[in-house]
């Protein structure tokens, strides 16, 4: 890559600079409220052991995290788990457990057919038996059938007790799993994560604990039902070469407006007109990073193939570059709304060519742009990335 492709990052950080004689306690951050950047530890530190256990989320609080986040899926038998999915094949050691081999079914999910096996056809004792693993390939598979699933209440149980133990509050940041499709198999999620909420007393928006989902009707169903903060995620369907957000299906649109016959896409949500009633029922809107700062593909050459920067045969991140940020997050604070963003990673190939394989640069970025708030796989790059703007 020539130097000036890298140039762009520079104008995208330049909001970081602090004047000389700045100490950390006057360090003044791009946010909505100026309080520094929120860190999630997405699926705990999903970098390093395999998603959703109790180890992971210890080990992004380890590293910093001010929430750890459990997706929650309901068991046979009503309890909420963390899982990223309701099918577990990905994630746990189901597969290699012939006594649950005929427990694998298809089903519609969010209008698309899945073969693989349901939550919401064990018990929790049966998922007590299962063992957790990592589902990404390029990372660490050694931790593999070391840990036990969790449930939303033993997540609960330790963000109190590290809270305790640390001397800061460690939040939770649950996320309602396709919240139509637990519908209409009668096992919705709502109540039952209120009803757990509220036993472990958090129910004020001063709780540590915001409600996230990419569907729109349970979110506005919980803002009737409790005051804890809310976020409205935004899905989107990848990027085109030239830069511009796709919208395909499944995540096009909310399944909840493909469901009830609302056009609406999840682009609409984005715009002055959508982020304005998302205020009406959430605190923050939380979009996939490249609807912030989108990146595409160029053909300098002109032969008519974008090019392969790093020659590798593979098109991806590092074969991108930046965009000036969109207007996404100034809109979204002219609204009210705080904005989070996901999902952070640390792999080269996930990283635009602009950051030239640094994960911190990346972060500066979206920080320099007012980022909120954001899910890390990675905590403790992305702390040290928050911390490197109060230097």
């Amino acid at each position: 890559m020539r130097t000036r492709d890298f140039i762009r990052i520079g104008a995208i950080c330049a909001g970081l600079a602090l004047s000389s004689g700045a100490s950390a306690a006057m360090a003044q951050y791009n946010t909505l409220n100026g309080e520094r950047p929120v860190i999630a530890g997405h699926r705990g530190a999903a970098g390093y052991l395999p998603d959703h256990t109790l180890e992971g989320y210890k080990l992004a609080i380890e590293m910093g995290a001010d929430f750890i986040e459990p997706d929650l899926v309901a068991t046979k038998d009503g309890v909420l788990i963390a899982r990223h999915e309701p099918m577990i094949g990905e994630t746990t050691d189901v597969a290699e457990r012939p006594e649950f081999a005929a427990r694998k079914s298809t089903r519609v999910l969010d209008g698309v057919e899945v073969s693989d096996w349901f939550v919401s056809d064990f018990t929790l004792a049966e998922i007590k038996t299962l063992r957790a693993k990592q589902p990404l390939a390029e990372r660490d598979q050694s931790p593999n059938g070391k840990f036990m699933v969790p449930t939303l209440q033993e997540v609960i149980d330790l963000a109190k007790a590290e809270s305790a133990r640390l001397g800061r509050v460690i939040g939770i940041y649950p996320e309602t799993k396709h919240p139509t499709y637990h519908q209409s198999i009668r096992l919705p999620l709502e109540d039952r994560l209120l009803i757990t909420l509220e036993q472990a007393g958090w129910t004020q928006k001063t709780s540590p604990v915001i409600i996230q989902s990419f569907e729109v009707a349970n979110l506005k169903y919980l803002r009737g039902k409790t005051q804890v903060r809310i976020a409205q995620l935004v899905d989107g369907g990848g990027l085109s070469p030239e830069g511009e957000m796709l919208s395909r299906p499944p995540s096009a649109q909310p399944y909840d407006f493909v469901v009830a016959g609302d056009a609406r896409t999840n682009k609409d949500l984005l715009t002055p007109m959508g982020l304005a009633e998302i205020a009406t029922y959430a605190d923050i809107v939380a979009p996939w990073k490249a609807y912030l700062i989108p990146s595409r593909q160029i053909d300098r050459d002109g032969d008519g193939k974008m090019d392969d920067f790093n020659g590798d045969g593979a098109m991806d991140e590092r074969d991108r570059v930046l965009m000036p940020p969109t207007d996404i997050i100034k809109n979204a604070h002219a609204a009210g709304l705080m904005v989070h963003s996901w999902t952070f990673r640390n792999e080269p190939r996930r990283l635009a060519s602009d950051f030239a394989g640094d994960p911190l640069a990346e972060y500066k970025a979206f920080f320099a742009a007012g980022l909120d708030g954001l899910f890390s796989d990675f905590p403790d790059t992305a702390v040290k990335a928050r911390n490197l703007i109060s230097r």
